[in-house]
């Protein structure tokens, strides 16, 4: 096949999916990163850490328009982002401009293995969401009813804001399947405010974690609007969907959808 039409149906294959990553933010608040970054790497043979920038600014355009839709619809808790979401800035600024820059390219080679930071990275998105997609696939002990009235204290969601800031700077991700279930779990949010209100902390993370790195490469602008605007259109319509599926079904799409990409990322990574 021709180079011409090679990479012309690679962009095609990438405005369409990110449509579908746009659709996946608005229906379950996650699922940005975790598919940009391998629609980069694998679709558009960008480097991991090139993807992880690039997937910043898709995720935090379409998680704005996400999170208005979600203000509207009044589904997004305002006290919990302030506090969850300021200190998970702080997280992203702390894993960018500190720890990230301090790990080496090269962590570790014997014989013909050789482990670098790319494929590290990789590995490391690969289990969180693993970890993330069984704790959501796990049975309810409470129900959301019950739970809203035991809400955590304030020192908890912000320790917890910075545990998830420093994990999703240092991943590159707007960190959705993090923050999501942290939510729910911590925070003790109905699934659905868990999502709007996850949105509004993607966008603020996502966008922050963008202008502290893309000045360090040679930025493909049209890509990245073309990229986004396909993923604007997707959440516009996800969000809407969203609003008529009952949350437990919610939670369940969230696990098996994060489930399926980890195992992708995993077969990617070992077997090809």
């Amino acid at each position: 096949m021709q180079p011409s039409i090679l990479k012309a149906m690679n962009e095609l294959t990438a405005i369409i999916a990110s449509i579908v990553i746009g659709l996946s933010l608005g229906l379950i608040g996650a699922g940005g990163s975790i598919l940009t970054i391998p629609v980069f790497v694998y679709v558009l043979k960008k480097d991991p850490l090139s993807s992880g920038v690039y997937s910043m600014f898709v995720v935090g355009m379409s998680s704005m328009a996400g999170s208005i839709q979600s203000m509207i619809n009044r589904l997004v808790d305002f006290r919990v982002m302030l506090a969850f979401g300021t200190t998970s800035i702080t997280g992203v600024l702390i894993a960018r401009k500190l720890i990230f820059p301090a790990i080496p390219d090269q962590l570790y080679s014997v014989g013909s293995f050789s482990l670098s930071k790319n494929i590290l990275f990789m590995l490391c998105l690969a289990v969180l969401m693993f970890l993330a997609a069984f704790r959501m696939l796990k049975p309810a002990m409470t129900t959301e009813r019950e739970t809203a009235i035991h809400r955590p204290h304030m020192t908890q969601l912000l320790l917890r804001g910075l545990f998830v800031g420093l994990i999703t700077g240092l991943l590159g991700i707007g960190g959705g399947f993090l923050i999501v279930p942290a939510l729910y779990f911590w925070a003790m949010l109905p699934v659905k405010k868990s999502i709007g209100t996850a949105l509004l902390i993607i966008t603020a993370n996502s966008f922050f974690s963008f202008l502290t790195s893309y000045g360090s490469m040679n930025v493909d602008w049209l890509l990245l609007l073309k990229f986004s605007l396909g993923a604007v259109a997707g959440i516009v319509v996800g969000t809407r969907l969203s609003a008529k599926i009952p949350g437990d079904y919610l939670k369940k799409i969230f696990g098996w959808f994060i489930l399926c990409v980890s195992v992708y990322i995993f077969y990617k990574q070992f077997f090809l």
